[in-house]
């Protein structure tokens, strides 16, 4: 039985969660641009408190890796670090896509969302990276990759081989400048989802329990600095 400590800053969105055994016990998060230096440990000591702990009682602390916001990562892998090595307790990084890909699941799971075909689509968590950027990877309704994270600049032809025969389902900030662009019958959009620490639990307990941890004193974010246009396979999830 483990405490874990969520901590969610790669978008605008400044998030914690505690877990136990991949449920979550409470959580504090805003969805307010630039809010992460100013929330962030207020966040964590309110959290911490609320649930009459302490930060002796908080067996790891998982950090969402990214992709994102450069400045949103480091300040939250920072603080992670920082608690991880005044703890002396394991560090956890969560790929942040694919913990949005965890929340629509459960979210369908415990019928909040109704989607149709959803255990037959591709999930496309995307990620702003500006402009017309965005950051995404494709997972299966069970949370597995498909296809690997990347950066990608969106226009009206992408992904058309693999709508021709798959629902795709689009969410998160990146895909809201999209909605326009990609005009699809199995494109499906989901408006208003957005990266959170609540998200992080089942894998960082996953994660946990393998002993799936960061070295605390070279662990980075995954920026994904290097910016490469690309265009899909043909036919590739036929």
């Amino acid at each position: 039985m483990a405490l874990i400590l969520n901590i969610e800053t790669s978008t605008q969105v400044c998030s914690v969660s505690v877990s136990e055994k991949g449920q979550i016990k409470g959580f504090k998060e805003i969805n307010d641009e630039k809010s992460h230096a100013k929330y962030l440990t207020v966040f964590i000591d309110e959290l911490i408190k609320e649930l009459n702990l302490s930060l002796q009682d908080i067996d790891a602390v998982a950090v969402s890796k990214g992709p994102g916001s450069y400045t949103g990562l480091r300040i939250g892998v920072s603080t992670a670090k920082g608690l991880c090595y005044a703890k002396d307790i394991p560090l956890i990084s969560v790929n942040t896509l694919q913990s949005m890909a965890f929340g629509l699941i459960n979210k369908v799971k415990q019928q909040d969302l109704t989607i149709p075909n959803f255990t037959q689509s591709i999930l496309v968590p995307m990620i702003d990276a500006r402009r017309m950027e965005v950051y995404s990877a494709f997972f299966n309704a069970e949370g597995e990759f498909l296809r690997e994270v990347k950066a990608e600049i969106i226009d009206q032809d992408f992904y058309k081989d693999i709508l021709k025969s798959k629902q795709m389902i689009f969410f998160g900030n990146g895909s809201e400048k999209i909605t326009g662009t990609i005009q699809r019958r199995n494109a499906f959009f989901l408006p208003g989802f957005f990266a959170s620490a609540v998200d992080m639990a089942q894998l960082s307990e996953r994660f946990y329990t393998e002993k799936k941890f960061e070295d605390v004193a070279y662990f980075e974010p995954f920026y994904l600095k290097d910016f490469v246009a690309t265009t899909p396979k043909k036919n590739i999830f036929k």
